[in-house]
């Protein structure tokens, strides 16, 4: 078999091994919410039509849903595929199992758009109420097999790159900044030229890891993929498990965020998922290696002591 060959087995291989199993069925609305403004009309009826009533559409053939939705059949199979589902059969079993469980039946509640005369308070209470709903989202859809090898790629890397551009590069910066903190050398890169020039350097037991909520930035993708390439072992947090970075990721955590309006930018809500997934894999990296984390952190709370405390 050629080199050429093999590494197109291996790379195959690597991507099949760490495609996300299809979601729970109680992950199900938020996966809709956070793949519905990505999707065609005709899907976003599909989407929100299940989601709204699990128990109907369980009954339904993928004709009757097509019929009911005013689409085609086609149209329904491509949405149960992108909502993670291998077929309209395998979600008809999750909507038939999310209808067992909902006490009540009733839709998740939508938190109305921030207005430009609302008051600090109503932006207050309208925004605790959508982070709550991103992070609940981000919890239920979060594939715990994949954050548990992610966890444990981390905790014997012998070096970690993170990559993030713009509000994903202060969530890659947050990440770098608590596994230094427990030990561990990380580096997080903003410069693209820089992140791609530090890829090619990754060898096997070198862990990168690509934030991007979009699935499709070019300045993180590309390091990514050098890192694949050179035997890295590749970690992607995305709300886009079906987006380009997932060629090149051997383990996908997939965060959500709330709808975009013209006074609350994706960037946002996406920021609040990231952060929780970044806390998740910290703790476990952690508690892994708790023996030599502990005394790297207590260490460090002691040279910043001065500091917080400038008269002792």
């Amino acid at each position: 078999m050629s080199s050429g060959v093999k590494e197109t087995f291996s790379s195959a291989s690597r991507r099949a091994a760490a495609a996300p199993a299809p979601p729970a069925p109680a992950a199900l609305a938020a996966k809709v919410r956070t793949l519905a403004p990505t999707m065609t009309r005709s899907m976003q009826r599909v989407a929100e039509t299940v989601a709204a009533d699990p128990a109907g559409c369980a009954a339904l053939t993928v004709t009757g849903l097509a019929e009911r939705t005013g689409t085609s059949e086609a149209t329904v199979v491509r949405t149960s595929r992108l909502l993670g589902y291998p077929g309209y059969r395998d979600l008809r079993l999750a909507l038939a199992a999310l209808a067992a469980q909902q006490a009540t039946g009733s839709a998740p509640a939508v938190t109305a758009d921030i207005a430009v005369d609302d008051s600090l308070l109503d932006v207050v209470a309208k925004l605790a109420q959508e982070e709550q709903q991103c992070l609940a989202d981000t919890a239920a859809a979060l594939d715990v097999s994949q954050l548990e090898a992610a966890v444990a790629a981390l905790s014997s890397a012998r070096r970690i790159d993170v990559y993030g551009i713009g509000a994903s590069n202060l969530v890659a910066q947050d990440l770098v900044q608590k596994l230094l903190r427990i030990g561990l050398i990380a580096h997080a890169h903003s410069d693209p030229h820089l992140a791609v020039t530090n890829a090619v350097q990754m060898r096997a037991r070198d862990v990168a890891v690509a934030i991007t909520h979009s699935g499709r930035t070019t300045d993180v993708i590309e390091p990514l993929r050098v890192a694949f390439d050179h035997g890295a072992t590749t970690i992607a947090i995305t709300g886009r498990p079906d987006g380009e970075i997932a060629a090149y990721a051997d383990h996908i955590l997939t965060t959500s965020t709330a709808r975009e309006s013209e006074l609350r930018p994706a960037a946002m809500s996406s920021r609040t998922s990231q952060l929780l997934v970044v806390d998740c894999l910290f703790i476990g990296v952690a508690q892994r290696t708790y023996e030599t984390a502990a005394p790297a952190l207590s260490a460090s709370y002691e040279a910043l002591a001065h500091r917080h405390n400038p008269h002792h």
